[in-house]
Order: structure tokens, then C-alpha cells, then sequence
């Protein structure tokens, strides 16, 4: 798999203390994208699904595996073999991708499709710099959706993704 970098302990890529592997190579290249040394297939370091999965079980603390990029599906069968992974470690799975989730799921590539059934959160869609913002919550312009994939995969159409309140679960209920 061909990588640009990871970072071990995010917590700007998803929600929780997550892995991000950014992979390398991107056929988008949004104008104003954060991460333009990922563009190059050619770049990066090559690093096996084995390698990652060992990195991702170092923190007991970890919430889950981000795939960004660079462009995760340009790399799909291995990302899927990593989210795989992820999954049986009982971690969440999100991905970014420039694609829209109605391209990716029905394009009828087996790999595309492998990477979605285990991607739980799918950020979508260019980077567009005329409606970036800093208020958005995972994401970096305002046509970017947080797709939740299995009940879209379900619904056959997308379906966002509703962000839970951390603080619910302490609300004291009234009298």
C-alpha cells in the first residue's frame, strides 16, 4: 500500500481518538487542498495492510481507522483489507473521499464496493474552496457529506450521519 503518512492519536479525522492513514495518490487534486503532497501515485513510502493493523493496536485508547488521502479509493482493495482489519479489532472505520458515495456505489468496481461495506462513516465529495469552512465538524467545505454508509447501503440512497451528543449520556433526567 502506498502511503503518504499516518498519524497516530487524530481527533480532527472522525469522531474519537483515531489512526489516520493518508494514502498517497490522488486523481482529484481540489485546488486548495490541505494535503497536495498526496497527489502523486509516484510519492510517498510503501508500507504493507500488515504494518498499519500493527500500528492501529498500539493505543488501547483508539476509537478507530481514518482513511484520507491522497484518495482512499484510487487504493481500495487495500484500504478494505485494512478496515477489514479494523473492524475485527472492534474499531470504526471512516473514510474521505473526493468521490460522491452515488458514484462509488454504482460504479460496479468489487473493490470500491468492498471498501464501502466497511467504511461506517463516509465523508464525500471535492473539497471545494469557495465553500470551505472552519465551523464544519469533519469536513472542509460545505458540499462535503458525512454519509452514514450501511444505512445508505440499506436505503439505497445517502444517508447522513447523525453525530451523537458526548455529553447525552450524563444529562440528569427531570423530575
Amino acid at each position: 500500500m502506498r502511503i503518504a503518512n499516518t498519524v497516530h492519536d487524530s481527533i480532527v479525522d472522525g469522531q474519537g481518538l483515531r489512526f489516520t492513514v493518508f494514502t498517497q495518490g490522488c486523481p482529484h487534486r481540489c485546488p486548495g487542498c490541505h494535503n497536495p503532497g498526496t497527489h502523486d501515485p509516484a510519492g510517498g513510502r510503501d508500507v504493507s495492510v500488515a504494518a498499519l493493523v500493527e500500528e492501529l493496536t498500539k493505543n488501547p485508547l483508539m476509537a478507530g481507522l481514518t482513511l484520507s488521502g491522497g484518495e482512499p479509493f484510487a487504493q481500495a482493495a487495500d484500504c478494505a483489507a485494512l478496515a477489514k482489519a479494523a473492524h475485527g479489532l472492534g474499531l470504526t472505520v471512516w473514510t474521505y473521499t473526493g468521490y460522491l458515495f452515488e458514484h462509488l456505489r454504482d460504479a460496479g468496481r468489487a473493490d470500491w464496493t468492498a471498501l464501502l461495506q466497511e467504511t461506517d462513516v463516509l465523508v464525500d465529495g471535492p473539497f471545494l474552496q469557495d465553500q470551505k469552512s472552519y465551523e464544519l465538524h469533519f469536513r472542509g467545505s460545505r458540499n462535503q457529506r458525512l454519509i452514514d454508509v450501511a444505512a445508505s447501503l440499506v436505503r439505497g440512497k445517502a444517508v447522513l450521519w447523525q453525530e451523537e451528543d458526548p455529553l447525552a449520556k450524563f444529562t440528569v433526567p427531570e423530575s
